[in-house]
Formats: structure tokens, sequence, C-alpha cells
């Protein structure tokens, strides 16, 4: 099976962070206000940022990671996965 690091943008600008192993649903999730307590009224969100774990532990270590980083350090990551994603596709 295979697990995701993922952030979303929620309407009001903040990031949340989480792991799962269906992106698709995981948004929808959210979306609907099914998702994580922090994402439920600050819908709609946007996944701006999802990078693959090998297993449910290396996603969760990533998670925590990513969750102490400063906003301005979460923006930089997003931008550059956004540039690489871009000049991967050409």
């Amino acid at each position: 099976m295979n697990w995701y690091v993922y952030i979303v943008e929620c309407a009001d600008g903040t990031f949340y962070t989480g792991i799962t192993t269906d992106l698709e649903r995981r948004i929808l999730e959210h979306n609907s206000g099914k998702g994580a307590r922090y994402t439920s009224g600050r819908g709609p969100v946007r996944l701006v940022y999802s990078e693959p774990a090998e297993n449910r532990s290396e996603a969760g270590v990533r998670e925590a990671h990513i969750k102490k980083l400063k906003r301005a350090d979460k923006i930089l990551m997003i931008d550059c996965h956004s540039i690489s994603t871009i000049n991967s596709s050409k």
C-alpha cells in the first residue's frame, strides 16, 4: 500500500498537513467536513503538496517533520515542489 504525506491550503490561507493512502478520497473528505477537525469549517481546501512514503511509519515521521516547519519554510517547500513538477512535465 502506498502512503502519501500531503499539505492542503484551507480557504483561510492556513495549511494542514496529513497522511493518507488515497489523496483524492482524503481531499473529498476534507471538503465534505468529514476530514480532520482542523479543516472542518475552513474549507474548501486545495491540495498544494504531496510526496510518497514507503510505509505508514515513514509517512508519519515526515508529517511530524513538516508540521514543525515555519510557515515560510512550508511555502518554500510547496513552491519548489511546484516548480520541479512543472519542469518534469516538459
